[in-house]
């Protein structure tokens, strides 16, 4: 018997497909879905880009359905040696690409969900930045549909 996965995860994992197939400013992306992002720092000096998904809300649409609400997040992160801006500019683009990208878009493989918010709330993450010398920037992505 084939179990279908939750929705969430079928967007999430729909997210990652469509990062990985981009054409965005950096190359050689791949992207993939964990629960926990958890690396060690000498993981993060290649481009790692990871895809959670992080909550649900169901809206009532009418007496037989719902507005389904998934928010995904996406963390670009890489560990830098200087943290100038020849270094970090080019993140902070390659983060905006993304926003860009999934702003009111269809998913090509779930085309029942819309994204209907973007926000970077945290552009880079000062924590990081102080302690491990890291860029951490969180794109959350909010996909509508009826379910």
């Amino acid at each position: 018997m084939t179990v279908t996965p939750a929705t969430v995860i079928q967007i999430a994992e729909s997210v990652v497909a469509e990062i990985n197939a981009g054409d965005f400013s950096k190359t050689n992306l791949s992207a993939q879905r964990l629960y926990v992002p958890n690396f060690d720092l000498e993981d993060m000096k290649e481009l790692r880009v990871t895809v959670v998904p992080r909550e649900v809300e169901y809206l009532p649409l009418d007496r037989a359905s719902n507005k389904y609400h998934a928010t995904i997040d996406v963390a670009v992160q890489k560990k830098f040696s200087k943290g100038d801006a020849k270094e970090i500019d080019p993140l902070v683009f390659f983060v905006e690409e993304l926003a860009d990208y999934f702003r009111l878009k269809r998913l090509n493989s779930f085309v029942a969900a819309r994204c209907v918010k973007v926000e970077n709330s945290v552009l880079y993450s000062s924590e990081h930045w102080t302690q491990f010398n890291q860029f951490t920037s969180l794109l959350t992505l909010t996909f509508e549909l009826a379910k």
